[in-house]
């Protein structure tokens, strides 16, 4: 998190709690700071998230007219991101004992006044609300692995089963909440979350116990190391583990019944979760997993993706927008993982679906088209990576191999007829050597005035210099020579090189042959890459059965 602890100046704010105060948008507070000199400087935070002192902020608004009455649940923001700075899930756990019944007794003295004033106006489950609202905004902007963003949550409700009135659902890295709380909203489903974060896992089970949900209990521990459910066996369990910890206990786990599909490396937390979640389930019971999109196809986790194929265990996989998960770059995956009924569950199970959303926007409908979707047949994937990327196998699946092998083909026939008409006419020259005799060096035209280095190689900086006889000549064998350093470097304005005396007009003749020459070389790479991808294309197509050979 970004926030800092108590300021000389105050409590901070950062520009998303200025766009509240003053009711405009984010963006508005973003011009405002570009716009006008007087605005205040930063106070702390990072360069990409900088915080601002509250009471400069107002006295700004006022002088500017954009001032509103800041409200008691900001101000009480504020005091707690003075008492409490970077400890915010503290100081959110310490409110909600005190308005679930604690008396508020540990609380700081400006942070206890405000929550009493505030307990006294509204329902004390708002005003918890509105708090985490604030906080999760805040984790989102830092980056925080405590909440997992909304749109996350999002997906995961989307793509969940529906489940029985009775249903168990259970999260075994919880954070404060959200993920758990918001998969399971159903009356009556009986909801069982674990985090290591004290706090984290304080505050999930009071701001529940709030809400009236009673059906929902938290416990304390990491669920790797310490399982407070062992016998725990849900219809969802539902996860965003910690991404990329190695020290997830794989030493003192090796022979722990959980493998079962294979003891994960020290590299591959995530598929540790991934199994300790689906030892959580009964028969037919459910995974949504958030993973980084890594996860799919690195090589160390080849063998335990080959079991939950094999098992017929992952039923989907899909890649969700850019931008989903908020708080970084990294695309993410949900895998759906359920546990088969019967001996014959696997067999029911033939195909994984893969979904690739990865060209949608993270904020467009999560109801794929059909070109993003494709059932995948098991034994496709049984090969020697199981790569679960769905984009890996979207692309094969929806090509127009014999459309685009047939375009390919035509323009590779057209390029062909035009590489013969790209090569200069060239006549018997005077013989070798026969041009040595009269030359400039190219630092000589440089001190003339004649020769400009603005890009990356030389041009001619007058009308006495044609610029493509004097490129041409550049790359001649002699000069190539002598300006490749010892290392093996090559510098086309290397300074020794000369080039032969003539007249512009002969310059210009030789200047042309060596455009043609230049365009010649650049359409034969092209037409490299283009029997490149030909031959690509029509090796995936015949191996695919999208093409066959003509009888």
């Amino acid at each position: 998190m970004t926030d800092t602890a108590a300021s000389p100046v105050g409590p901070l704010v950062t520009g998303a709690e200025i766009a509240r105060l003053a009711g405009v948008t984010r963006a508005a507070v973003s011009n405002w700071r570009r716009r006008y000199d007087d605005f205040p400087a930063p106070a702390g935070g990072a360069a990409n998230s900088p915080l601002y002192a509250l009471a400069e902020v107002q006295e700004w608004l006022d002088r500017q007219r954009k001032g509103q009455e800041v409200s008691p649940e900001v101000e009480l923001w504020q005091a707690m991101r003075a008492a409490y700075g970077e400890q915010m899930v503290t100081g959110l756990a310490d409110v909600a004992e005190a308005l679930a019944g604690g008396g508020g007794a540990g609380l700081p003295d400006g942070v206890a006044a405000r929550v009493r004033a505030l307990a006294r106006t509204g329902a004390p489950v708002d005003l918890v609300n509105g708090l985490t609202a604030r906080f999760t905004d805040s984790a989102r902007r830092a980056g925080s692995d405590q909440v997992t963003p909304e749109r996350v949550v999002r997906a995961v409700r989307h793509f969940a089963p529906e489940l029985p009135g009775d249903a168990t659902v259970f999260d075994p890295a919880c954070g404060i909440g959200v993920l758990l709380l918001s998969v399971a909203s159903g009356a009556g489903t009986r909801c069982r979350g674990q985090e290591a974060d004290a706090d984290s896992a304080r505050f999930a089970q009071l701001r529940a116990d709030l809400l009236g949900r009673s059906e929902v209990r938290v416990e304390v521990g990491d669920s790797l190391r310490a399982d407070a459910w062992p016998d725990l066996k849900a219809d969802l369990v539902v996860c965003d583990p910690p991404a990329g910890v190695t020290e997830w206990g794989r030493e003192e786990l090796l022979l722990d019944a959980r493998w079962e599909l294979g003891t994960p490396s020290k590299a591959e937390g995530e598929l540790a979760w991934l199994q300790h979640a689906y030892a959580h389930t009964g028969p037919g019971g459910h995974v949504l997993m958030v993973m980084p999109a890594s996860v799919a196809y690195r090589k160390a986790g080849r063998r335990i993706r080959s079991e939950l194929v094999r098992r017929g265990i992952v039923r989907q996989v899909i890649a969700l927008p850019p931008g989903t998960a908020s708080s970084h770059a990294l695309p993410v995956h949900l895998w759906c993982l359920r546990r088969p009924e019967g001996p014959a569950g696997a067999e029911a199970n033939r195909a994984v679906r893969m979904v690739d959303l990865t060209g949608n926007s993270p904020d467009a409908s999560l109801e794929p088209r059909p070109d993003q979707v494709a059932d995948v047949p098991l034994i496709e994937l049984l090969d020697d990576t199981v790569d679960l990327t769905p984009g890996s196998h979207l692309r094969s699946r929806h090509r127009d191999y014999p459309a685009e092998y047939a375009a390919l083909r035509g323009e590779l026939e057209e390029r062909i007829h035009r590489l013969a008409a790209l090569l200069p006419a060239l006549a018997e020259g005077a013989g070798p050597g026969s041009l040595d005799s009269a030359t400039t060096s190219l630092a000589d035209l440089a001190r003339a005035g004649l020769v400009t280095y603005d890009g990356p190689e030389p041009v001619s900086a007058s009308e006495q210099l044609d610029t493509d006889y004097l490129r041409g000549f550049l790359r001649s064998p002699l000069n190539t020579r002598r300006s490749t350093s010892a290392s093996g470097t090559y510098r086309l304005d290397g300074r020794g090189s000369r080039v032969p005396r003539m007249s512009i007009d002969e310059q210009r003749r030789y200047g042309a042959a060596f455009r043609a020459l230049s365009a010649y070389e650049e359409d034969v790479r092209e037409v490299g890459e283009l029997s490149r991808r030909i031959a690509e294309i029509a090796r995936e197509g015949l191996a695919m059965g999208a093409l066959a050979p003509e009888e």
